[in-house]
Order: C-alpha cells, then sequence, then structure tokens
C-alpha cells in the first residue's frame, strides 16, 4: 500500500508539513461582521460539514492527547481543547482536502480573527497524508521532528483546536491551531 506523509516545506519526500510560527495578532477592529466572515472562503457549507464524520473526529481525539501527552511529558501544562478553535480549524482542513485552497495557511490571520476569544498570539501546524492507519500519529510524529512545528507545540499556549478531513481520495488533512490568550 502507498503510504506517505507530507509536511509542507519540508525536505524530505515521506514528510511534509507547516507550521506557522508563534505571532502576536491583535484583535482586529474591523466593522466586518460575522456573517461577512463566514461567506468568505474560510467558512464552510453544510455540504462540507455533514462530511465530517467520526473517524475524523477519532483523529481529532488522537491528535489534541497525543500533543498534551507530549506536553506533560516535558513538563508543560496541557492546553484546554476549544469548539471555537476546533470549528476554524476543522473548516480549513475541509477547505484544502476539497481544494478551495491550496495545502498552507492561507488564511490563518482571518481564521484566527473569527475567533470570540480574546488572545495575545497564535500558532497553526498543518499536515497531509495519505496511506497511514493512524495518520493522527503520523502528523503528530512528523511535528515533534521539526524545529518550527515543535516550536507551536512547546509554545505558552493556553487552548487549542484540532481538525481533521479527509477527501474522496482517501488524503487526510490536519490543522492544529495554538491560541494563547490575554
Amino acid at each position: 500500500m502507498f503510504r506517505q506523509t507530507t509536511f509542507g516545506m519540508a525536505l524530505s519526500l515521506l514528510v511534509l508539513a507547516s507550521s506557522f510560527m508563534t505571532v502576536p495578532l491583535r484583535r482586529s477592529n474591523s466593522t466586518q461582521t460575522v456573517a461577512q466572515t463566514q461567506q468568505s472562503i474560510y467558512s464552510t457549507t453544510q455540504a462540507s460539514i455533514s462530511k465530517f464524520n467520526s473517524r475524523n473526529s477519532h483523529l481529532e481525539k488522537l491528535v489534541f492527547d497525543q500533543i498534551n501527552q507530549y506536553r506533560v511529558s516535558q513538563g508543560l501544562t496541557k492546553l484546554t481543547l476549544d469548539s471555537n478553535i476546533s470549528k476554524q480549524a476543522r473548516i480549513h482542513s475541509q477547505n484544502m482536502a476539497n481544494g478551495k485552497v491550496k495545502f498552507s495557511h492561507h488564511g490563518f490571520e482571518q481564521r484566527v480573527k473569527a475567533l470570540p476569544l480574546k488572545y495575545e498570539s497564535a500558532g497553526e501546524n498543518v499536515a497531509f497524508n495519505v496511506g497511514y492507519s493512524d495518520p493522527s500519529k503520523e502528523a503528530v510524529i512528523g511535528w515533534l521532528n521539526s524545529p518550527g512545528h515543535l516550536k507551536n507545540i512547546q509554545g505558552k499556549y493556553t487552548f487549542t483546536g484540532v481538525g481533521v478531513a479527509t477527501n474522496a481520495k482517501g488524503e487526510v488533512y490536519l490543522t492544529q491551531i495554538f491560541i494563547k490568550t490575554r
């Protein structure tokens, strides 16, 4: 069976991941409404929400648990899972899986600004897998072996959200967003 884990911007052909480094983001003073934000490319349709299934939900939980297990093993505090952050991560994974956006961090700032949280900084890790029985494990291993991803995982964040989407080709897209609140 063909197996591949892809992490963007990596040197390996077998592993490709992408991390958006910790960046301070300020709450926008924009007059854009939530409805306008939801109509943007960073939102999702009801049809794609229905594609969310129990396997993806299970993979999200596995990523969350593995990241917290690692943090505890390093003497760091556990992250709190936030459903609003997970929703934004899931939308991004769905958009990548559906080909709406390329495998990237495109729209990261908009995803974070759409959150109803006051935050100090944010980070994001994304991964793409195909052919693995446990895509969550492969993604987390890849992230832990990458300095940029590891920096996000070890960051002084308080909340996280994980989103997983699988397309018809069996490609699994994973997004984890990290938030440090004020």
